[in-house]
């Protein structure tokens, strides 16, 4: 296969790349600065815990290869636990795993891969079915963002500085 014809197959792709590597640059900027023993804390009673939503959010950038080279997650058919880091360096291990593993997928899933349906359920309990491309815009990517949103409440109430994210912060004023 020629280099342009790789190149146009991958189109799609070639762009999640780009957006998946500015996010995670964003991402290790934040989860780079939670000492380990913040990761019990958390602002209420109905939220998860600093270390919890640092992991969550790493974690979910390692949804990728799931939701590419898959047709469907199905809850029932597996024992889900959650990484459970012991110190800050542990997080960006696992951050950097699923955020290289997502890359490597990406380079590999043609354009049309993207517009193939996938699915979330837990057996007969359909929770959605969008065309992959949806699922790493809103289940993957924005889902990353939104969380990384409350991870930059949580640092700010532990007085930690929050790095720029899209513009200056109130701790780092330039971008």
């Amino acid at each position: 296969m020629s280099t342009s014809t790789a190149q146009s197959s991958n189109n799609v792709a070639s762009a999640f790349i780009a957006e998946l590597q500015h996010e995670a640059a964003t991402t290790r900027k934040c989860l780079e600065r939670i000492p380990a023993e913040k990761f019990d804390w958390k602002p209420h009673e109905k939220s998860m815990t600093f270390g919890r939503l640092a992991s969550h959010i790493a974690e979910m950038f390692g949804w990728t290869p799931a939701t590419l080279t898959q047709p469907e997650l199905d809850f029932e058919k597996f024992d889900y636990a959650p990484y459970d880091p012991k110190s800050t360096e542990e997080l960006l291990e696992f951050l950097d795993k699923n955020v290289n593993e997502a890359i490597e997928t990406l380079r590999n899933t043609p354009d049309d891969v993207f517009l193939e349906n996938w699915t979330m359920r837990n057996g007969e309990t359909i929770y959605f079915t969008m065309p992959k491309i949806s699922v790493m815009r809103s289940f993957v990517g924005n889902h990353i963002v939104h969380h990384r949103g409350q991870l930059s409440v949580y640092m700010r109430l532990n007085d930690i500085a929050v790095p720029s994210i899209y513009g200056p912060s109130a701790d780092e004023g330039q971008m």
